[in-house]
């Protein structure tokens, strides 16, 4: 009995002895994660801003002639005169070439002849006609009278019939010769080579020349192409990512590397209603002015325009954005507590170092470095000027 009660005292003195060690070791090991806890982690903070914020495409295209066309001539001939060269300035209704017209000149005073000819003839037989009428009276007079035979008279009226018959051929033959003869004359303008658009106040610049002095030409052959630069048509190409974002009517800003200092304004005129299967992209025409004609057709251009502006809008530095667990967020400074909180945003647009945050809203001091090394309700250490102005 005497063992057994001195084994249970050792056995109790033991567990005390063994359950004071297991707490020191808990405590030893908790010790430092508490000291973790109380560090505080340096970082920079800037607040909330309001911006107004510019949602902007950046496309490249190609300029175009406002119109284009080339200039030939409807007949054949010799080129007698062209004395026009790329980058002259052509009016409108302007003669631009001549074609040699020596043929055509002989042409229609044939015609004019053959028309001379025509006209006597109609002459020859109105006089035929006057002749037959004045005797087919006397007969008519005769025969109330029954001098004349009826036979006589039955020919008087043939021979008359006849004779405007004749007439009616030979006024006929008159107008077909005056068509003709204002065909020639019309063929014989043709060796005059002029231009022609619908608005006579705008000039128009040679493109390119095909031809020479003294080269002979068919009809239809290319001479020159001129070029309407008064305005320019940009043409790009979005894809469909962009494409419910470009509006008729919206304003564009274009840059060449012709004038690097320099930037032109237009608007966006056309869009396709389809997107190529091939590219999927489809095409945008921007009208630009060019009043200077400083702009070229088939220079390449920078395009900028505006999709969309927003006023007054919360926005943070690019640089304060962090992820965690899969979601892009903020660090929020909590100035009373000195804590950081980690919140979730819904971005907006994004403009230079600047992002727009639209969910949820926020106000005060946003992390922006340091946010690599904070948990959601880590302490921070604010840097420089923003700790001086918290104590004060």
């Amino acid at each position: 009995m005497k063992k057994i009660m001195i084994f249970l005292i050792l056995a109790a003195v033991l567990g005390v002895l063994g359950w004071q060690i297991y707490l020191k070791v808990q405590s030893a090991k908790k010790q430092p994660k508490s000291k973790g806890r109380d560090l505080s982690v340096p970082v920079e903070v800037v607040a909330i801003a309001k911006r107004t914020m510019h949602d902007f495409g950046y496309f490249s295209g190609t300029l175009q002639a406002q119109s284009q066309f080339v200039v030939a001539p409807k007949i054949a001939g010799k080129l007698k005169k062209f004395a026009l060269n790329i980058g002259d300035e052509i009016k409108n209704d302007q003669e631009i070439a001549l074609l040699d017209d020596d043929e055509y000149v002989e042409q229609v005073e044939e015609v004019q002849a053959e028309l001379n000819v025509a006209k006597a003839n109609v002459e020859e037989n109105k006089s035929n006609l006057e002749m037959t009428e004045s005797e087919l009276r006397r007969l008519e007079s005769l025969g109330s009278r029954d001098i004349t035979s009826r036979s006589q008279l039955d020919i008087s009226r043939a021979q008359h019939k006849i004779a405007q018959a004749k007439l009616k051929v030979a006024q006929a033959q008159v107008s077909q010769k005056e068509a003709a003869f204002n065909a020639m004359k019309i063929r014989l303008g043709y060796t005059k080579i002029k231009v022609a658009w619908p608005d006579k106040n705008q000039k128009r610049v040679i493109g390119e020349r095909f031809v020479h002095e003294g080269a002979m030409l068919s009809a239809n052959s290319p001479i020159v192409s001129l070029l309407d630069i008064n305005a320019l048509t940009g043409v790009m190409y979005v894809i469909e990512r962009d494409y419910t974002k470009v509006k008729i009517g919206q304003d564009a800003t274009l840059t060449t590397d012709a004038f690097p200092v320099r930037s032109f304004l237009g608007k966006v005129k056309h869009i396709a209603p389809l997107l190529k299967e091939t590219s999927r992209q489809a095409r945008v025409e921007i009208h630009i002015p060019n009043p200077d004609w400083l702009l070229k057709p088939g220079m390449f251009v920078n395009v900028k325009i505006l999709f969309e502006e927003r006023v007054d809008v919360s926005v943070v530095p690019i640089t304060a954005l962090a992820k965690r667990n899969n979601q892009e967020g903020v660090f929020a400074v909590n100035a009373e507590t000195m804590q950081a909180r980690f919140v979730p945003i819904s971005s907006g647009i994004v403009e230079e170092a600047w992002i727009e945050v639209r969910e949820p809203r926020l106000d005060g001091w946003i992390v922006t470095l340091g946010q690599h090394l904070l948990a959601d309700g880590s302490r921070v250490l604010l840097a420089g000027d923003k700790q001086e102005g918290r104590k004060k």
